[in-house]
């Protein structure tokens, strides 16, 4: 039997298979550090329909680890809203002047002073209620002896506090004429003028600008004009020590 010829062998050309992989490798190595990039931006929305776009490209729409990319919901809960800070400064401030009162209501059991002198928390903020005989005579803005026993307890509360102070004075609704007080109005506010500098002079640690001084004459009534009893509870000087901070209702009901 006749052999056969054996052909040439064949050369075989270099194959270029490869590059299409390696290609797609770069684009998905591009596309990963686009990704790392927006991550670290403040704009979520871009940050999302980046992420879309890259999940309909390479996945057709399936699952991907673009759809995890962008800002995590769970690392921004964790960082207190504007209003959780605001609301845990409220609660702080409160605190404090909690404290504040209970020291106050202390020195005011132990030296007999209830007829004279009585603490409110409220959400303006703690009020001092003073009345008139404590301070000042009848008709008069000249501050009595008496007035040592309040003045300086009252400076030392407020030394270690930043809330602003207002000091307001208040009269009954008998008229008054004389030709240093031709009316409430200069009475009052010279009875809250008066008392104002006393504090401050009690502590020179006490900031002016804090400060300040009000006459309201007899048009914020605590009491009925009517009786006696009612205008001696309107004859007074308010010193209150003003919030800060006020508690915010509509975050509170939104964590419940």
């Amino acid at each position: 039997m006749a052999r056969k010829k054996r052909g040439k062998p064949t050369e075989h050309e270099a194959s270029e298979a490869w590059l299409l992989p390696y290609s797609d490798l770069l684009t998905l190595l591009l596309a990963l550090f686009i990704t790392l990039f927006a991550m670290s931006q403040t704009d979520e929305k871009k940050v999302a329909d980046m992420a879309q776009a890259f999940t309909s490209a390479f996945n057709a729409g399936g699952p991907s680890f673009f759809d995890k990319a962008g800002p995590s919901e769970s690392r921004y809960a964790e960082m207190p809203s504007d209003e959780d800070r605001g609301n845990s400064a409220y609660i702080a401030e409160n605190q404090q002047l909690e404290q504040v009162k209970k020291q106050l209501d202390q020195y005011i059991e132990q030296n007999h002073l209830k007829e004279q002198l009585s603490t409110e928390l409220t959400e303006d903020g703690l009020m001092i209620r003073i009345k008139e005989k404590a301070l000042f005579p009848s008709g008069s803005a000249e501050l009595v002896p008496e007035s040592q026993k309040i003045g300086p307890i009252i400076a030392g509360l407020l030394v270690p506090l930043a809330e602003r102070v207002v000091i307001s004075g208040h009269t009954d609704n008998v008229p008054i004429s004389t030709a240093r007080y031709p009316s409430n109005w200069e009475l009052s506010s010279q009875r809250a003028l008066n008392f104002m500098k006393f504090i401050m002079a009690q502590d020179g640690r006490l900031n002016p600008a804090r400060f300040s001084a009000v006459g309201y004459s007899e048009y914020h009534p605590v009491a009925s004009d009517d009786t006696e009893e009612g205008r001696v509870q309107n004859r007074r000087v308010e010193v209150l020590i003003a919030r800060k901070f006020h508690f915010n209702s509509n975050e509170a009901a939104a964590g419940r």
